[in-house]
């Protein structure tokens, strides 16, 4: 797979007729616009499938760093123990106009911190008005403090639809 800071392939998504998409390649989106979106949003949806099939989703405060998208959670909750089982899931950025989706794996990990807790407690600073405030080794134990780690595999992404839709693929 290819690093996803390295920037993903990029073309039109498939919609059906009568979706007004553009058939050139004129006017998609670039990478780097999506993925500034992506940094800067404070909330963020993460969809997950239960084991037996229904979806769920929640609101999640994370941060996206070196191309992945990085947020904690007890072990416990309903989106933890759905990705033990399957670690398959979405995560949703929207604002009536604009949406961006990013399809991919999430895994439980460590943030060693002594390198990635200091840039990830950098980044969780855009939470510190709402009392929350991670030190750099909140994350470096045995158990990663339940930090996940979502690696994207796709993404879809307009921010003035249809003429920009844009689907991005990392591989």
């Amino acid at each position: 797979m290819t690093d996803p800071t390295d920037g993903p392939r990029r073309d039109r998504p498939v919609f059906p007729d009568g979706y007004g998409l553009p058939p050139s390649t004129d006017g998609m989106l670039a990478w780097p616009e999506v993925q500034a979106r992506l940094i800067a949003a404070t909330a963020y949806w993460l969809a997950t499938v239960r084991p037996d099939g229904r979806p769920h989703v929640v609101p999640r405060w994370g941060v996206w760093v070196d191309g992945r998208f990085w947020y904690d959670g007890a072990p416990t909750t309903r989106h933890a123990r759905n990705l033990q089982h399957n670690p398959a899931c979405s995560l949703n950025l929207e604002n009536g106009t604009e949406a961006v989706i990013v399809e991919g794996e999430s895994q439980p990990t460590r943030a060693p911190a002594d390198s990635l807790g200091p840039r990830l407690a950098a980044a969780f600073e855009k939470y510190h008005t709402l009392g929350y405030q991670p030190t750099a080794d909140a994350w470096a134990g045995p158990d990663g403090g339940g930090l996940h780690v979502l690696t994207p595999r796709r993404a879809l992404a307009w921010f003035s639809f249809p003429t920009d839709a844009t689907r991005f693929t990392f591989q």
